[in-house]
């Protein structure tokens, strides 16, 4: 049985963890089937954004131990990370569809991603790393604190404060609640929406975005956009609409 399942709808590819019976605990197994099915739609043309599930109970339930433990150098501890790592600096689009609970390393499953969409009922967000003594790994901390506040931070990793799917919303943790049996459909739409964008001008996008924290002040900002505007500006898709609405008007004179 495949460790994780994909497919392809409106240039969306719906990647589901598919370990049940461990609740999709991410293992080393795992992780490179993630890492071949991205590898894959990155070069896809046909492809624009990536939906990110599981396989129903749970969403993720954190890394496997055996495989955790089986190597604890920094190496080993780094091949747990692959996974959601892959997902993180994916530069396509990345929506997680949280339809159950997502812990620890499953949680930053979660934080990889772009925007978050979870299922009213079933959803649930929990650090848990302290509360089984281990201190948090992967950018779990950093990816946690730059999307929500030093206290939601605080609260969920050190005081082990979990969090359902309304209380996320307000805290920022995710973009949208819906009920359970429309997570999917909600999702695909998101990510359909940015796939249909030119791919190249998507990645370059994100990527600026993703880097604001680097930016302090306006003219950083306008800097920062410069260059990769006028590049847009020579694209097709730019271009293209350009001399289409040069016809129109053209045709009217």
């Amino acid at each position: 049985m495949p460790l994780v399942t994909t497919e392809v709808q409106d240039r969306v590819a719906v990647l589901t963890l598919n370990d049940p019976a461990k609740r999709n605990a991410i293992t080393l197994a795992m992780n490179d089937e993630i890492a071949a099915a991205l590898d894959e739609w990155e070069e896809d043309d046909g492809i624009g954004a990536v939906v990110v599930t599981g396989t129903p109970p749970a969403f993720c339930a954190g890394a496997d131990l055996d495989d955790l433990l089986a190597d604890q150098g920094p190496d080993g501890m780094r091949k747990i990370y692959e996974g959601f790592l892959r997902i993180a600096h994916c530069p396509m689009p990345t929506v997680a569809a949280v339809n159950g609970a997502a812990v620890g390393a499953g949680f930053n499953l979660v934080l990889a991603c772009d925007i978050v969409v979870a299922a009213r009922d079933r959803a649930r967000f929990d650090s848990r790393f302290l509360q089984i003594g281990l201190h948090p790994g992967g950018g779990h901390t950093w990816r946690l604190r730059s999307i929500a506040s030093r206290q939601t931070a605080l609260a969920m990793v050190v005081f082990g404060e979990v969090v359902r799917s309304e209380q996320a919303l307000d805290l920022g943790l995710v973009w949208k609640v819906v009920a359970d049996d429309e997570l999917l459909s909600e999702c695909l739409t998101l990510a359909a929406r940015a796939a249909a964008q030119p791919k190249d001008l998507t990645a370059r996008t994100k990527a600026t975005i993703l880097t604001l924290d680097t930016i302090s002040e306006s003219n950083q900002s306008v800097e920062h956009e410069l260059h990769p505007q006028l590049w847009s500006m020579g694209e097709p898709a730019f271009r293209n609409l350009v001399e289409s609405l040069q016809k129109q008007i053209s045709s009217k004179d």
